[in-house]
């Protein structure tokens, strides 16, 4: 997951291939809480591991469920062993719950009717989402609840209920704000209807019924069979009683699948493949969201599916703009903006109102946003209308402010496929988090730039410090890294172990060992052959050593070559060496020419060294690094020195910080988007 402050987004030309959706967000969190309420051990299959379920799963260890493992890994199922519908007496936490509202709101009902001592918190948005609807349905049944903020919003404090005034009159709850607050008296009064039938009715309309239909589904897999009499009124049967069904999988996500089916509506594909295949999630989902797809066909997607399968590709171009309702997918609806933008008109989303309270308020954001592109747009109350911009012209590059909301992100990166060939800033891209932490990662995967890569070169001599810098530079910018100057210690280490001479007759061998080796460089500086940490084994004399040798054989030095430039991938690379802007990368956007003193890289390297246990003494340190240089400024093939067009940077007396500094400086100021605040 990027931890940037932004991800710089290239511009984008096509997309093919597969994409495995995580576990969705609200089938998640509503099975996490029912298990906890069953009698018996459920496991749990494809739970998503979120933020908004970290908080569920910190909250039901807090409430006594045994939760093994302690966290989620992907692939390793959950067991969650419940409390049976009965918490120990005088039971009492604070429980914070970030952002999540699907912890918040059924984990107040399920509380208030379980009877404790529990304050709910969160994070300051949580407190500007509504709750009092729901509060005042529990009250109509005894439950003690108060405010510890502004009337109508969390954080909340639950006490003792008093059921004595409990009668056979409906639960009334407001249907027009949000589903959550149904879905949370649904999950909750089946532990008062022991000896009685309970009703819930709802007042006015009932927005989002698909997630009322998850949850129905959800609820009858543990054992409640609802009632549901026209989607106004929902009666919960007497003798109700939660049981763990053993086992349950987690669909993947249809809201998330939305941003890919967008992307296989908008992109063509490349190099033979065509359209994009989205695994974990069918046209037979229970998940009102996957009804994203007749929205996406009506603007022009061509869509087969399977059980747990659908391909998009693209069909009509421009997409078709469309005028629809979208009660029926509220969360994926948001991507339905997104793809507006490469309508060939007017496209109006109706019935949103649920948007102005959920993350942030997303008519208001989306309408800012979609503006920053170029884009005209018209928002009201409940409405959404995009017109795109009437040429590749009028098309601007963006910084998109994401309001801490993964659904803005997500959607904002489907702009990198503008026509005018403008790259697409995406500020906190880590917010993606709350759904789907793995997002960008997915979406590289399956996106194809316009042109190359970009690249920041950063040349120099050896123990100059462009190891560290270019590290720090990768890690704050979110691309990946290439150590050029390990990659020969890494080849003839390599070969060593894998039993080949390192001779002139083996140097087809060797550059074919290396070519099928998988070598990755971390921020952090650790250095990875096959998955194995070999940041200590390239350091050592004999790996110096080997290294000079098999430099010396062309055929090693030009399987080298392709290796190096295979580690430009999207969103960015950062490589650092002696011939980066000269020879690996000429068509680098941003080079840099770092140098120092030979005395004060010779200190950094015995501090380096002697940090690692590594013995060394100074004078050998800065004769050895004087010949070096000598060596490498008259080397024939590829000598050290700076590019044409490299920016100089000596880092003899600066800190490293203001190294990377000036850098970010450059390369910030080679990018269209305005100054960031």
């Amino acid at each position: 997951m990027y931890q940037t402050a932004f991800l710089d987004l290239p511009h984008l030309a096509t997309a093919s291939g597969s994409v495995q959706l995580p576990g969705s967000k609200s089938i998640s969190n509503r099975v996490l809480l029912l298990a906890a309420l069953s009698a018996g051990t459920t496991t749990i299959h494809d739970l998503l591991d979120s933020d908004d379920t970290r908080v569920m799963l910190a909250a039901l260890r807090e409430l006594g469920c045994q939760v093994t493992p302690a966290q989620v890994t992907p692939g390793q199922p959950v067991q969650i062993t419940g409390i049976d519908g009965a918490l120990p007496n005088n039971a009492r936490a604070q429980l914070f719950l970030g952002n999540a509202g699907t912890a918040m709101r059924p984990l107040t009902a399920a509380l208030a009717v379980l009877g404790g001592h529990f304050e709910m918190t969160g994070v300051p948005r949580m407190y500007e989402r509504p709750i009092g609807d729901l509060v005042d349905a529990l009250r109509q049944l005894g439950c003690h609840i108060d405010y510890l903020g502004n009337p109508g919003y969390p954080p909340l404090r639950i006490g003792q209920p008093n059921f004595s005034q409990l009668g056979d009159a409906p639960i009334a709850v407001r249907g027009d704000v949000s589903s959550q607050f149904l879905t949370a008296l649904l999950m909750a009064l089946p532990l008062l209807a022991s000896d009685s039938d309970i009703c819930i009715e709802v007042v006015g309309e009932l927005i989002s019924k698909p997630y009322i239909h998850i949850t129905l589904e959800l609820l009858s897999r543990f054992g409640i069979t609802v009632r549901n009499e026209g989607w106004q009124r929902f009666v919960i049967p007497a003798g109700s009683r939660y049981q763990s069904p053993g086992d349950i999988h987690v669909e993947a996500d249809a809201s998330s699948a939305s941003y890919f089916i967008a992307l296989g509506a908008i992109a063509t594909g490349a190099g033979g493949q065509n359209g994009i295949q989205v695994l974990g999630v069918g046209q037979d989902s229970i998940q009102g969201d996957i009804r994203f797809v007749e929205a996406a066909q009506a603007m022009g997607a061509q869509v087969t599916s399977g059980p747990n399968w659908l391909h998009i590709t693209r069909g009509a171009w421009p997409l078709k703009a469309i005028d629809l309702d979208c009660n029926h997918i509220p969360d994926a609806a948001m991507t339905l903006a997104s793809m507006a933008l490469y309508a060939d008109g007017t496209t109006t989303l109706r019935n949103i109102a649920s948007w102005r309270v959920k993350e942030t308020d997303r008519i208001a954001a989306m309408a800012t946003e979609l503006r920053k592109l170029g884009a005209t747009v018209e928002e009201g109350a409940d409405f959404l209308r995009i017109t795109p911009p009437a040429t590749a012209a009028d098309w601007r590059a963006a910084s998109i402010h994401t309001y801490d909301d993964h659904r803005v992100a997500m959607c904002f990166s489907l702009a990198a496929f503008n026509p005018a060939g403008l790259p697409v800033r995406i500020e906190d891209p880590k917010c993606v988090a709350k759904t789907f932490p793995d997002y960008f990662e997915a979406f590289f995967g399956v996106a194809q730039a316009s042109r190359p890569t970009p690249v920041i070169c950063i040349d120099g001599p050896t123990a100059s410090g462009k190891g560290t810098i270019a590290g720090l530079v990768a890690e704050r910018l979110g691309f990946a890294l290439l150590d050029s100057g390990a990659l020969y210690r890494i080849t003839g280490l390599a070969a060593s172990r894998a039993g080949i001479a390192l001779t002139e007759d083996n140097a087809p061998a060797i550059a074919d060992l290396i070519r099928r080796s998988h070598i990755g460089f971390t921020p952090d500086q650790r250095v990875l052959l096959d998955g194995e940490d070999i940041s200590l084994a390239i350091r050592t004399e004999d790996a110096s050593m080997n290294a000079s040798r098999v430099a010396a054989f062309p055929a090693v030095r030009e399987a080298l070559l392709q290796v190096q430039r295979d580690f430009r991938r999207l969103p960015g690379l950062v490589g650092d060496g002696r011939d980066m802007g000269t020879v690996i990368f000429p068509d680098a956007p941003l080079k840099v020419y770092l140098t120092a003193t030979a005395e004060c890289r010779a200190e950094r390297r015995y501090k380096q060294l002697i940090s690692k246990g590594l013995s060394a003494n100074m004078a050998d340190l800065l004769a050895d690094l004087q010949a070096r240089d000598a060596r490498d400024m008259n080397r024939a093939a590829a000598p050290l020195k700076p590019a044409e067009d490299a920016l100089h940077l000596d880092n003899s007396e600066g800190t490293i910080e203001q190294a990377v500094q000036q850098i970010l400086t450059w390369w910030e100021q080679r990018q269209p988007f305005a100054p960031r605040a």
